[in-house]
């Protein structure tokens, strides 16, 4: 399993937890998931959209160049009137065994998403085309999706709850937080089975501070 998966699996409201008692920004805000069960785990490749100027320009041929198991994001400044995603994307995209899409933005075509089980995450989905309302203007650099600055070979994962965006160099030290957070909310569990109140096995487990940020001494 890799990191990025056995961080997945510890589910994204435990790694967000982890995420706020280290003092990291990565909850992408306002994206979910529109494929029903779909899941994101790897790491960025990245594109960045503008509008569209009298000089033109194209929504890219980037695709080709996705290596398997990346996961397409795509800044398109949070817009929900121009898509940047749509079926021929989808159709190559799983064919070539790319990890899923998290856009800023809305993709068009969730039928072939639908179809093929394709994990798309957005703010939504609309038909009107991107096609000459905006162009990418960078691949491969810092983009902005939800509030969160994401660069090329960062950590995304997404599941029903939503998407966050880890930096690549902090995944052992986030693994480990999310570990012991995901640790005592089990035993908390546990102990109410026995017959302990909420409020006694939260008490015995800290509860109250897991998320609290790591103030250095």
């Amino acid at each position: 399993m890799t990191q990025a998966a056995a961080l997945l699996a510890l589910g994204t409201g435990t790694v967000s937890d982890a995420l706020d008692r280290l003092g990291i920004p990565g909850q992408c805000a306002g994206l979910a998931g529109l494929v029903p069960g779909g899941t994101v785990a790897g790491p960025a490749f990245t594109v960045r959209y503008g509008p569209n100027g009298l000089s033109g320009g194209t929504v890219g041929d980037y695709i080709d160049d996705v290596p398997p198991g990346h996961v397409v994001v795509l800044d398109n400044r949070g817009r929900t009137d121009a898509t940047v995603w749509g079926d021929i994307l989808t159709t190559v995209a799983s064919g070539r065994g790319v990890g899923g899409t998290v856009i800023d933005g809305v993709c068009r075509d969730l039928d072939r998403s639908l179809e093929t089980g394709y994990p798309i995450f957005a703010r939504g989905n609309w038909m009107r085309t991107g096609k000459d309302r905006v162009r990418a203007e960078e691949i491969g650099g810092p983009v902005g999706i939800g509030g969160v600055r994401v660069h090329p070979g960062d950590i995304l994962i997404g599941d029903r709850d939503g998407v966050l965006a880890l930096p690549a160099d902090r995944l052992d030290q986030i693994h480990e937080v999310a570990a012991a957070i995901a640790a005592a909310e089990n035993e908390i569990r546990a102990h109410v089975a026995t017959g302990l109140t909420l409020r006694e096995a939260r008490a015995r487990t800290g509860y109250h501070h897991l998320q609290a940020q790591e103030r250095e001494s």
